[in-house]
């Protein structure tokens, strides 16, 4: 029985080269679960990133009405109207209010 020595190695180059690949699909089968975790994390990470903006922009406008509340006096008096209707002596206070509908469109 005479076999081809270029046979044997043709053969061993592929039973190496689909080992390899079994390999390199085995690491990916076992790491997919974590770089799925991994995305979904960085994800929540953008989200809270942009919670975090905008609590830092609602907390600056909080401090800049305090500052102002607390320094300025015309700042408190307009307050005191607006959420109180409160009136110096000799205006009159008139409020706004919606109107009611009764849920009939006009045309």
């Amino acid at each position: 029985m005479n076999v081809d020595p270029s046979l044997w190695n043709k053969l061993t180059k592929l039973v190496i080269g689909l080992v390899l690949t079994a390999l390199v699909l085995g690491v990916a089968l076992w790491y997919l679960p974590l770089i799925k975790q991994n995305e979904r994390m960085r994800k929540e990470v953008l989200r809270l990133k942009t919670l975090e903006e905008k609590e830092l922009e609602t907390q600056k406008q909080l401090k800049t009405s305090l500052d102002s509340l607390r320094n300025d006096p015309k700042a408190v008096e307009r307050l005191t109207r607006q959420s109180l209707s409160y009136a110096k002596p000799g205006e009159t206070v008139i409020r706004f209010e919606d109107a009611a509908t009764n849920g009939v469109t006009t045309r």
